[in-house]
């Protein structure tokens, strides 16, 4: 790592920090970047997830994760499901499916395959 590097990493916050590894995760091969999604076709996409949202006990089961990728973000839908092992806030994965836009401006991927990467810290061991 050169000098330049190791002085951003401290001096800057800790949103650059994660927006930095988000921006790496997205250079992986084969990944496009958030930004660059087009509705109706198939992608690979690789981030952070930023949020989940459920849907209240009373409707059909869905878990939905806000992913990052430091360019945009995606919505990952898992239908029928009010959870997903291992997909929690802070949790970096690797996400393939087919790309949607159902309310019109922000990219979705309903019951998308997925890889979860490793944490920083796991990474950061090994």
């Amino acid at each position: 790592m050169k000098l330049t590097e190791h002085l951003h990493r401290l001096t800057a916050s800790r949103e650059e920090l994660e927006a930095d590894e988000a921006r790496r995760d997205c250079e992986l091969p084969g990944c496009t970047h958030a930004a660059d999604l087009v509705p109706r076709h198939r992608a690979t996409v690789a981030g952070t997830v930023t949020a989940l949202t459920y849907r209240p006990k009373d409707q059909t089961p869905a878990m939905t994760a806000r992913v990052s990728d430091g360019t945009g973000t995606v919505d990952l839908v898992f239908l029928g499901r009010r959870d997903v092992p291992g997909i929690d806030p802070g949790r970096r994965l690797v996400a393939e499916g087919m790309v949607c836009a159902p309310d019109g401006d922000r990219a979705a991927m309903f019951n998308p395959a997925y890889r979860l990467l490793p944490r920083s810290t796991e990474r950061a061991s090994a």
